[in-house]
C-alpha cells in the first residue's frame, strides 16, 4: 500500500535534540553469540539458582486470587505493587540505611540517570558534568532531555583515572548552569573506585547548589568504596546501584537510587506509577534474601579470584602493555601495544574482531575512548572461559601484530 501524506515531514516534528541524537552503542549491537566478555554481566550466573527462578515464575497464576495470597503476586491480571517496600526494607539491611523512605527503585540504573535530567535540570537552560572516560548513558540521557554537557576528563596518567578536583570546583564556582555532576565510581571503563575523599570535598563545596549523583553499580566488587550511607548526611547526594553485576540479574532490570527522603519522594512522585513488574519484584526480593546474598558473595569470591588470576596471566602475554585503573569491578582494562611498547589501537581493534568473527570470544574495543588507546575491556569469566580467552587471545594477537607490520 502506498504511504499517504508524502508532504508529512517526520523531522519537523521530531525535537532538534532527539533528532541529532546519537543513542547508545550496547554490547549486543556488535556481537551475540560466542563466549560474551564484553558486557560486564555476572559470568558465573544469577544469585538464584534455576529451581528457585521456576519456583519465583510458578508462583504466579492464573487461578483466581486465593484469600491468603497477595493480589500482586499471584496474579498477572493485576497490576505491580506500586510501592516495592519489601524490597526496600532488605536493602536497608544490605547497605546498612535507616529507613525504606531513602530508596527509589526504577528499570535499571538508567531510569535513575533519566529522571535526575527530569527533576533538576530545566531543558534548554541547565547543564550537567561528567568525568570521561565514564559510562556512555550519562551524555546520551542529557542529550534526550535537551541538557549541555561539561566535560571535566579525568587524571589518566598512568592509569590512574582520579578527579581533577580542583578543575571541577573551579567549573561549578564559574558555571551556575550545572545542576548535576556524575561520578562513576568504580568507574566504567576504568575499573577505578573514585577517591571519597574527593567525593567528599565536592559534596562540602557549598558554592554549588546542585547534585553529586555517584554511580556505584560496580560497587560489590570493591572494598569499603561505597558511600551510600553518607545519604544520611548529605542532601545533596544521589547513590545509584543496581542487582546487574554482582547478583547476576540484568535480565530483571532493577536499579536502586538511596538519596534523602526528601529526594527520594520526589524521584517515587515522578515515576511512572507501576514501573517495577511482578516478576521483576518476585525475582529481586529472591535474590535478596539471605540464600541469594550467599549465592552472590560466593560468585562475588570466585570473581575476584578469577580477576586476580587474570591480571597476572596478562601480565606474562606478549603485546600486553599493563592493566589500567584499580581492578575494582568485573572487568579488566588490557592495553594493547606494539613493537615500540606504545599503545596500539589498530592491533587492539584487529584482536579484537578476529576474536569475535574467528575465534567466538567477545570482548569489548575501548581504544577511542579517552585516556584508553590501545585498551580492550574484558568481563571476567569463569575459569573455563578464561582459559579459552587467553589460548585465543594468543592466536589473535599473532594474527593482529603479522597484519600491523604489513601496515608499516
Amino acid at each position: 500500500m502506498a504511504m499517504k501524506r508524502r508532504d508529512f515531514s517526520l523531522k519537523e516534528v521530531v525535537r532538534p535534540n532527539i533528532w541529532a541524537l546519537k543513542p547508545y552503542r550496547c554490547a549486543r549491537d556488535d556481537y551475540s553469540s560466542g563466549i560474551l566478555l564484553d558486557a560486564n554481566e555476572n559470568s558465573f550466573g544469577s544469585s538464584l539458582s534455576e529451581a528457585a527462578i521456576v519456583g519465583q515464575v510458578q508462583s504466579v497464576s492464573c487461578l483466581p486470587l486465593p484469600s491468603y495470597a497477595s493480589y500482586t503476586d499471584s496474579n498477572l491480571n493485576r497490576y505491580p505493587d506500586p510501592y516495592q517496600l519489601e524490597i526496600k526494607q532488605q536493602l536497608c539491611r544490605l547497605r546498612g540505611i535507616s529507613t525504606p523512605e531513602h530508596f527509589f527503585l526504577g528499570v535499571g540504573s538508567d531510569e535513575s540517570i533519566d529522571l535526575s535530567f527530569r527533576i533538576f535540570c530545566t531543558p534548554g537552560k541547565d547543564k550537567c558534568l561528567i568525568t570521561p572516560p565514564t559510562y556512555g548513558m550519562y551524555a546520551v540521557s542529557a542529550q534526550t532531555n535537551d541538557v549541555g554537557i561539561v566535560k571535566i576528563p579525568l587524571e589518566f596518567e598512568d592509569g590512574k583515572f582520579q578527579l581533577r578536583v580542583d578543575e571541577i570546583l573551579e567549573t561549578l564556582e564559574q558555571d551556575k548552569a550545572i545542576k548535576i555532576v556524575f561520578i562513576c565510581s568504580p568507574g566504567n571503563p576504568t575499573g577505578t573506585l573514585i577517591s571519597k575523599q574527593d567525593i567528599r570535598r565536592i559534596l562540602d563545596f557549598e558554592s554549588y547548589k546542585g547534585i553529586i549523583l555517584v554511580d556505584e553499580a560496580y560497587i560489590d566488587f570493591s572494598t569499603d568504596g561505597s558511600v551510600a550511607s553518607w545519604v544520611e548526611e548529605y542532601p545533596n547526594l544521589i547513590v545509584i546501584q543496581t542487582l546487574s553485576k554482582a547478583f547476576g540479574m540484568a535480565g530483571i532490570r532493577l536499579g536502586i537510587a538511596i538519596a534523602s527522603p526528601d529526594v527520594a519522594a520526589i524521584f517515587n512522585k515522578t515515576k511512572a506509577p507501576y514501573n517495577i513488574s511482578t516478576p521483576t519484584s518476585l525475582l529481586a526480593r529472591a535474590a535478596l534474601s539471605s540464600d541469594g546474598i550467599s549465592c552472590m558473595e560466593d560468585y562475588r569470591s570466585k570473581i575476584l579470584t578469577q580477576r586476580s588470576k587474570l591480571i597476572s596471566t596478562f601480565g606474562q602475554i606478549q603485546g600486553v602493555g599493563c592493566i589500567l585503573g584499580g581492578n575494582h569491578a568485573n572487568f579488566i582494562l588490557v592495553q594493547i601495544v606494539d613493537a615500540d611498547r606504545t599503545p596500539s589501537n589498530f592491533i587492539a581493534y584487529s584482536i579484537y574482531k578476529i576474536l569475535a568473527e574467528e575465534l567466538g570470544v567477545v570482548v569489548r574495543f575501548r581504544g577511542s575512548e579517552l585516556g584508553c588507546e590501545g585498551c580492550l575491556r574484558v568481563t571476567i569469566g569463569t575459569a573455563q572461559e578464561n582459559e579459552y580467552l587467553i589460548k585465543m587471545w594468543k592466536q589473535a594477537y599473532e594474527k593482529a601484530s603479522e597484519s600491523a607490520v604489513g601496515t608499516n
